[in-house]
């Protein structure tokens, strides 16, 4: 008995050893750690494919793998600081503050917008027709970006999701250029920000925050949080009619309600990692800052025209120029070396990339003449 035992160990171990060496120890063991994960993401798949050729069905079933999908990956830029710097107080609180502001600012849009909740988002070039039809791809787009959540990729919800829906390349063209510019427009902000600020921010942040500090950071949390949603609930709005009637609008209302509550149960889950590897942003007043330049930034973009643009460009430039001014000026020791800083500059962006070509694989996917225009946008 022995014997066969032996046999079978040293057959199981020769097994793994075939196995290993195909995959990546870490890979193997990532499968075995999100197997829940990955059934559910199987099941969501089946359940995409029995369901995307009944439009009225096809478009709840788009919709509810997109809000959890963008609440758990996009608004972490938004929320992601606040939660980071009120660990210590209680989820459902949280939960109910920033909630509660989700409520508002949509049904400001559903009443003054007449019945849509995008803030006109979707009104630009190549969004403003509701799909009347669904293709596989793009009720399953959603569970790509829970995927790429899941290995904490920062990626363009907004790309992801809107470029499944493009009827016209120019619509992709234009949310590029925006996003891009951007980035860039945070960046460089956040640059001079950081260290036009330095000496005051290292006489402030000294010590424990005043008591202030913790209202101030609500508010301006709260504002950035109603700016971003003004840009991006129409990553999510996109399935739906571009007017909502009230059943409509509550269902929308209170699925995303309701999720929001679950990712302040899980903390931020994975992605909020992205967050927390940066330099100082659990201090209530690091955060603070971060979100009003954060807010300014979304709000300028949001006055000068109605076409998407992915928040998230704009929130990884505003983080990787605020990494570089900090390690230019050390800001009293919470500096990174510049060698860290670059690599975490570098990897951010990396993910925002992979997410970029995904969603244009998926857009062409879809579409196959949008390769051919988009060709001739670029080239023309």
């Amino acid at each position: 008995m022995s014997g066969k035992k032996g046999k079978k160990n040293l057959a199981g171990k020769k097994n793994q050893g075939f196995l290993r060496g195909i995959f990546p120890v870490s890979l193997i063991a990532l499968i075995r750690s999100e197997r829940r994960f990955l059934l559910m993401i199987g099941l969501f798949f089946i359940v995409a494919g029995l369901t995307y050729q009944t439009p009225q069905i096809a478009m709840w079933i788009g919709f509810f793998f997109a809000a959890y999908s963008a609440i758990a990956n996009d608004s972490i830029q938004t929320i992601g600081t606040f939660l980071a710097s009120n660990a210590k107080t209680s989820w459902w609180i949280l939960w109910l503050f920033i909630g509660g502001i989700f409520v508002i600012t949509v049904s400001y849009s559903w009443i003054v917008y007449d019945g849509d909740v995008s803030y006109q988002r979707l009104t630009s070039k190549g969004f403003s027709e509701a799909p009347d039809e669904f293709k596989f791809l793009q009720v399953a787009a959603p569970l790509f970006l829970l995927i790429l959540t899941r290995l904490r990729m920062p990626v363009s919800t907004t790309f992801l999701l809107l470029s499944a829906f493009a009827t016209t390349p120019e619509g992709i063209v234009q949310m590029l250029t925006k996003s891009v510019s951007g980035y860039l427009v945070a960046f460089i902000v956040a640059i001079v920000v950081w260290l036009s600020l330095n000496r005051l921010m290292v006489k402030w942040f000294k010590g424990n925050p005043h008591p202030v500090w913790r209202p101030l950071q609500w508010v301006i949390s709260g504002a950035l949080w109603a700016v971003w949603l003004m840009q991006d609930a129409a990553n999510i709005a996109v399935y739906l009619p571009r007017s909502l009637s009230v059943n409509g609008f509550l269902m929308f209302t209170g699925f995303v309600f309701f999720g929001l509550g679950l990712l302040f149960y899980l903390r931020g889950d994975k992605i909020q990692r992205i967050v927390t590897e940066k330099s100082d942003v659990a201090d209530v007043r690091s955060a603070t800052v971060i979100d009003g330049v954060y807010a300014v930034i979304l709000w300028y973009f949001k006055t000068i025209s109605v076409v998407p643009m992915s928040t998230t460009w704009v929130f990884i430039g505003l983080l990787a120029g605020r990494e570089i001014a900090m390690s230019i000026t050390d800001m009293g020791g919470k500096g990174r070396p510049y060698r860290h800083t670059y690599r975490l500059i570098v990897k951010d962006l990396t993910y925002a990339i992979i997410g970029l070509i995904i969603s244009i694989a998926l857009a062409i996917a879809i579409n196959p003449v949008i390769l051919d225009e988009l060709l001739k946008v670029i080239s023309g």
